[in-house]
């Protein structure tokens, strides 16, 4: 296993990762993005092929903390992770900042954070606050208008910068299919760079939506969600720039955990699973073990010819 950076890693600057994701976006492939809740999911991630990561509110509020996606965790929580996810990885990153954290201020205070960061773009929603999962039940959202403002405010936040923001509605579950497209359009009249329609039930809506949004867009293959689940060839015939895989991996890896820890627990022992897990020099090399064992041994060296020539 190779991965495609050494210690210490080298993120996307601030500049070029706005940039990467632009020029996906503005291609006629449908780009296949999955959400990661940790720098290990990054790195593995980007070792297989990727190009773009979605750092997932719903699974790191899961992963990291243990809590479901009820917008429970804030700014600081979700900035501390995704910050993380950055920094482990070379390839453009979505964060997801849920509703802004709060008010006006407080999605220009947040848009910052996270432009500051590093991320490619920000995916901020229409819902209230706190939100919950886009395929729960219970959800609400804001009046048009004041999603405005959040986008607004984004917009002020990353002043001349690339800096990409996605705009999401939730409102296809409470209003009208017209109602909710009538959104978006104002979403991107009012800065949005991309539109990410959640939890679209039918194929007629997820065939409907490329046709009203003048904005490329994100779509969201939930397993066992409201969504149809549709091959990325044809939803690239449908017309999405991105299809987000937000969770697949962090649920295989809870399968594959729980299924481990079964055998663990009624065996006493691994012998059973042992074919299951990553060997163990793919363990040292999705976190580039030697490549930091190089950095020492060479740090080491020249702090040696540095005494050697003051002595």
């Amino acid at each position: 296993m190779t991965l495609p950076t050494t210690p210490p890693t080298s993120p996307a600057s601030p500049s070029t990762a706005p940039a990467a994701l632009r020029a996906l976006l503005a291609g006629e492939e449908t780009v296949v993005c999955p959400g990661v809740v940790g720098p290990l999911y990054a790195r593995m991630a980007e070792e297989i092929g990727f190009r773009v990561l979605f750092a997932t509110g719903a699974g790191i509020a899961n992963e990291a903390y243990g809590l479901p996606d009820l917008g429970v965790i804030g700014l600081r929580e979700m900035l501390d992770v995704t910050t993380r996810i950055v920094r482990s990885s070379s390839l453009p990153v979505i964060a997801d900042i849920d509703t802004g954290y709060g008010g006006t201020l407080n999605v220009v205070h947040t848009v910052r954070e996270f432009a500051l960061a590093g991320v490619a773009a920000v995916q901020i929603e229409d819902q209230t606050h706190p939100k919950r999962c886009g395929h729960f039940a219970g959800k609400q959202v804001v009046s048009t208008g004041e999603m405005l403002e959040r986008l607004a405010a984004a917009d002020e936040a990353r002043g001349g910068s690339d800096l990409v923001i996605l705009a999401r509605t939730d409102a296809l579950a409470l209003e009208d299919f017209d109602s909710a497209m009538e959104r978006v359009r104002r979403y991107v009249a009012a800065g949005a760079d991309a539109v990410f329609v959640e939890a679209p039930t039918t194929m007629e809506e997820l065939r409907r939506i490329p046709g009203e949004v003048p904005a490329p867009l994100v779509v969201n293959m939930v397993e066992g969600g409201r969504t149809p689940i549709v091959p990325t060839a044809e939803l690239n015939e449908m017309g999405y720039r991105i299809a987000l895989y937000a969770n697949s991996a962090l649920r295989s890896a809870m399968a594959a955990t729980r299924k481990v820890l079964e055998s663990l627990h009624a065996t006493g022992g691994t012998a059973e699973v042992v074919d299951q897990l990553v060997p163990w020099a793919d363990r040292q090399a999705a976190v580039d073990l030697e490549g930091w064992l190089a950095l020492d041994d060479e740090i080491s060296s020249r702090a040696s010819g540095f005494a050697a020539s003051g002595s």
